[in-house]
């Protein structure tokens, strides 16, 4: 589907982020690609300005931000995509890759694990694997007569 006809970039089925959000920049790629990499602008930097989107909750909008601290400057996500030699490709693959990292930063955090302490049962095949090794080390050793 060409990206003017897309309603919006799907993260979950819950979240869609409105084309009007994200922003483009093109650029000319490094690499190799002969003297195509010279003329054709592949490189695609997708733009979003997480702080200010409307579709984002107040606490989906704080857990972004704080998960997606070291990416952001000044509440803004920036994806570049050039692994591909067309700008089409680049397109979709730096949609993909923002859709996925703002998923993944959306997520809720994990239960703690709570500590718990080992079983007798454990303790008492500790201390008998330390004998064990104790006695391979001991008979290791010159005798001492």
């Amino acid at each position: 589907m060409p990206a003017a006809h897309r309603p919006g970039l799907r993260v979950d089925t819950r979240i869609t982020i409105p084309e009007s959000e994200l922003s483009w920049r093109f650029s000319r790629s490094s690499g190799p690609g002969g003297q195509g990499v010279n003329t054709a602008d592949s490189r695609a930097e997708l733009v979003w300005d997480a702080a200010n989107s409307a579709v984002l909750s107040p606490v989906q909008r704080e857990r972004l931000l704080q998960r997606l601290n070291g990416r952001l400057v000044d509440g803004v996500l920036t994806i570049a995509a050039s692994e591909h030699r067309a700008q089409l490709r680049n397109r979709d693959a730096a949609r993909a890759r923002l859709a996925a990292v703002v998923a993944e930063a959306l997520l809720p955090p994990s239960p703690t694990r709570r500590a718990t302490k080992p079983s007798r049962g454990a303790k008492e095949r500790r201390l008998t694997a330390k004998k064990h090794r104790t006695d391979v080390k001991r008979l290791r050793r010159p005798p001492s007569d």
